[in-house]
């Protein structure tokens, strides 16, 4: 069974974790990254990089440790009402912590360009064009008011792609059953440093590190 929330990109984990996992599970980590952070320069500066993997995502991930350590003493315990009012607590760090462990690896220096294959193939029947879905995502993703996500998401009823946004760190498949593929962060601490106010600046310049074949695998794991 997975416990882990690093591997709910991967797999239809919960974002609460079932009770044996907690009672049971290794602490949470912050996942190394495959490439320098200054290795997506000019689109991402490498202060960005460090301050948003190192500090930001390592602050989800020790307060999704903290938390987790407080609902299974409300579980020892049988205190409902604490175990209730940790829930946004495990929302927020839990969906912080799943979100940016997507994110790093959508991200490669070597990324950029159009994906193939399958995925290719899918985004031309289920937005008309490979234009036209980034015109789409582009647009939902500057229109998040205040922070969020910016997803490419596959329903797996429907079986086909689908765009959507959620707010603060919501998780997209707790929150909508959306498988997710792609995912582009949007609050101001993945981009401000080095393009202010700009969102859309932000937007432009990363699809030039957009790592396809992370994104084609997950496509694929996900319709077997």
């Amino acid at each position: 069974m997975l416990c882990r929330l690093a591997l709910a990109g991967r797999s239809s984990a919960k974002l609460i974790a079932p009770l044996g996992c907690l009672v049971s599970r290794q602490k949470h980590t912050l996942p190394d990254l495959s490439y320098d952070y200054g290795a997506l320069e000019p689109h991402i500066n490498a202060e960005i990089m460090q301050l948003h993997h190192s500090k930001h995502h390592a602050t989800y991930v020790n307060n999704l440790n903290v938390t987790e350590e407080k609902y299974k003493e409300a579980l020892a315990k049988g205190d409902v009402t604490a175990q209730v009012s940790l829930q946004p607590a495990l929302k927020f760090n839990g969906g912080g912590h799943i979100n940016h462990t997507i994110f790093w690896t959508n991200l490669s220096p070597n990324g950029g360009g159009e994906p193939k294959g399958e995925l290719m193939e899918a985004i031309k029947r289920d937005f008309g064009s490979f234009a036209n879905f980034k015109e789409k995502l582009t647009a939902v993703s500057v229109g998040v008011q205040g922070s969020g996500w910016g997803w490419l998401g596959y329903n797996k009823e429907q079986g086909r792609l689908q765009i959507a946004a959620c707010a603060n760190q919501d998780p997209l498949q707790g929150t909508t059953g959306l498988i997710p593929l792609l995912g582009i962060d949007v609050w101001e601490h993945a981009y401000y440093l080095q393009y202010k106010n700009v969102r859309p600046d932000y937007l432009k310049a990363i699809w030039n590190v957009i790592n396809w074949e992370n994104v084609s695998s997950r496509y694929a794991a996900c319709k077997k």
